[in-house]
């Protein structure tokens, strides 16, 4: 695999009705920027199997993919993840783990059966990821594709465990550079143009009391290129008498 893409993909229609707020987009990329990652894309979607189904065949046709997947994966009706989890990445072919079914069995007992069991029946070849609070635990596929509960008390140790067993630290340097320039957006896009395709280009406009600002920022892992490409939006500035500081003076 070359350079991850990292997606998540939120499932409850409780979030999307406004009965619960949603905890995990923040934690995941909070832990993914502390490692040198970050999101290609996240996706909150209701439990519906065509949108998930979609949804995952989205993701799985990124080579690069790397997905995180919250939700789904109780034992309800509702509960559809390993279902379609197993349709997408395993042509439905699913089986009882037998570690998954012991962990369940040790927790519940005989209230294992008839429900809750059926949270070891996994799409097949599954890995597992470590529940500390009930010891039912979340899944994984191809190293790439990880499936924990809904309840951020559970998912979050099974997000640190695949990171820091998986993807502990992106060790591609990207060096950023930014400046802030008292004009608007319109007056830097004939530079913006010229950008090479090592480079990546954010352009954030503000709106100040006495006109517009812009706020540019470069990223590129080639730091010779990012430094000249920089160069280019400064002697523009100073070209059209355009005055500018820096550094994001958002932060």
């Amino acid at each position: 695999m070359n350079q991850p893409n990292f997606y998540s993909v939120i499932i409850g229609t409780e979030l999307l009705n406004g009965r619960r707020k949603d905890a995990h987009f923040s934690f995941l990329n909070h832990e993914l920027l502390l490692r040198g990652w970050t999101h290609k894309a996240s996706f909150v979607i209701e439990d519906d199997p065509f949108l998930m189904e979609n949804t995952f065949k989205l993701i799985k046709s990124d080579e690069n993919s790397v997905m995180f997947c919250f939700g789904g994966i109780g034992s309800t009706p509702d509960d559809l993840t390993r279902q379609i989890a197993a349709k997408v990445f395993r042509d439905n072919k699913m089986s009882f783990h037998p570690d998954a079914k012991q962990l369940v069995e040790n927790e519940f007992k005989q209230k294992a059966y008839p429900h809750r069991i059926n949270m070891a029946y996994l799409p097949i070849n599954s890995k597992l990821l470590d529940n500390v609070v009930n010891n039912v635990p979340g899944f994984y596929l191809d190293d790439r594709f990880f499936f924990t509960p809904g309840f951020p008390s559970m998912s979050q140790s099974m997000v640190l465990q695949a990171l820091n067993t998986l993807y502990p630290k992106n060790c591609i340097n990207k060096y950023r550079l930014s400046l802030t320039a008292n004009c608007g957006e319109s007056d830097l896009i004939d530079i913006m143009n010229q950008m090479p395709k090592e480079i990546e280009l954010s352009s954030l406009p503000k709106f100040v009391e006495n006109g517009r600002q812009t706020v540019i920022s470069l990223s590129s892992t080639n730091e010779k290129i990012l430094n000249e490409s920089f160069q280019k939006f400064i002697e523009h500035l100073q070209k059209l008498n355009f005055s500018y500081v820096l550094r994001d003076i958002n932060f």
